[in-house]
């Protein structure tokens, strides 16, 4: 077994991960990053990506933003659809100023790989069978096997478990030390993508008795959409002829809009859940990202939720090792859990507006167009929707106040 020794063992090289192990880089903070998977299949898994104005504002601040600033789509409103009419929501105008990027969730981890690497960073793609250990005592261990099986062993400081919903990391922790909320929601999305210029400017939200549609956007080439469907769909029951008569049927307005089709090359079904687990932290594992919280997509949190924790998380073992203090890490579950539970009840109050729930009727259907219409039309309403889609602020401990946020260093290595 060969051994080795770094400050942060992180497991998992998701967003949280790559950007907890880059922020810390720049602060002078060694980390090595655990991922079972190679690049090239880590890089290769397709997920829609609404960033929030403060993962922009980070991924630009850590010198990973370039390709994001040219390529991603700014909007500055999203389109509520409803009762055959459309209501914008002005994000920018009810915000100061703030905006989304869309820009999908793989080329944010190609980013932050290629930035990771070009400074240094030790990423062991293809590790196998990993395990965290010791997680109470002074000096906790990641083991591993790589690709030609040798056995490793990595003595740590600290542990971050950012390995999403099906690794090591969570169950790692005794059952009976976490609290798991979970609410199960009775639908799932259709997704699509197809080859087709944008159907709109900006993402429609659209609500219909035939079930929810989102209409997104990847490229000029290249459109995301998704439709609810049961979560035991089979993508082999929907033919493209099917899928555009659904679409065509379930956004159709009064002015006799319609969506612009184009080949489909993807097909898929997405169940819907939320889920958030308490504490986020046991002994020196700390879990940030999908291995601590799951969000419906309805309000476009997931990624943005990893990069709040990551951020969380950073600054707290930066200060650990600066300052010698211990206060932020042992409030870091406190201060992440705020955050996240905010973004669970925007997203939950989303889907729940948005959704046809089996077994509704016309008085739950228009009650639904009656919310939708007092969002669109009251100020008030349509702000506390805006400030909570482009990304609410981290609410730091009072005790921190008087002290500002280490700055950033900017890297020696800006990536080609």
């Amino acid at each position: 077994m060969i051994k080795t020794r770094t400050q942060v063992g992180i497991v998992g090289a998701g967003p949280a991960g790559l950007l907890l192990s880059h922020i810390l880089h720049l602060h002078g903070i060694e980390s090595i990053v655990l991922e079972r998977q190679g690049r090239d299949d880590v890089e290769a898994i397709i997920k829609a990506g609404v960033l929030e104005q403060g993962t922009v504002d980070l991924m630009n601040e850590i010198g990973a933003g370039e390709r994001m600033m040219k390529e991603g789509l700014r909007h500055e409103g999203i389109v509520l659809r409803f009762d055959g009419r459309d209501e914008r929501i002005d994000l920018a105008e009810l915000t100061g100023g703030k905006a989304v990027k869309i820009y999908a969730q793989h080329d944010v981890i190609k980013d932050l790989i290629q930035v990771r690497l070009a400074t240094g960073g030790d990423i062991r793609f293809h590790a196998k069978d990993v395990s965290v250990h010791d997680l109470e005592g002074a000096q906790p261990k990641m083991r591993y096997r790589d690709a030609d099986g040798t056995e490793h062993e990595i003595s740590c400081d600290f542990i971050a478990g950012c390995d999403g919903t099906q690794g090591i990391s969570r169950p790692s922790i005794p059952a009976d030390r976490l609290e798991v909320s979970q609410r199960l929601y009775p639908f799932g999305w259709f997704g699509i993508l197809c080859e087709a210029p944008p159907s709109s400017d900006e993402l429609i939200y659209s609500m219909h008795e035939r079930g929810f549609v989102l209409v997104s956007t990847r490229s000029p080439d290249v459109q995301r959409m998704y439709f609810q469907c049961s979560p035991t769909e089979k993508v082999a029951d929907w033919s493209d002829d099917r899928i555009w008569a659904e679409f065509r049927a379930r956004l159709r307005t009064r002015d006799g809009w319609e969506p612009k089709e184009g080949k489909i090359f993807s097909k898929t079904v997405i169940g819907m859940r939320s889920m958030v687990v308490e504490p986020m932290r046991h002994g020196k594992l700390f879990l940030a990202g999908d291995s601590a919280h799951v969000v419906p997509p309805t309000g476009a949190k997931g990624l943005n939720l990893a990069a709040s924790d990551a951020q969380i998380l950073a600054r707290a073992l930066t200060e650990f090792y600066q300052r010698r203090s211990s206060d932020l890490l042992d409030q870091y579950s406190d201060i992440a859990l705020k955050r996240i539970w905010k973004a669970t009840r925007f997203s939950w109050w989303m889907t729940s507006m948005m959704h046809s729930f089996p077994g509704a009727d016309s008085f739950q259907h228009k009650l639904q167009v009656s919310e939708l219409d007092y969002v669109t039309r009251s100020r008030a309403a349509a702000a506390a929707l805006a400030e909570n889609y482009v990304g609410l602020p981290i609410e730091w401990p009072a005790s921190t106040a008087k002290r500002s946020r280490p700055a950033i260093i900017k890297p020696a290595l800006q990536p080609a």
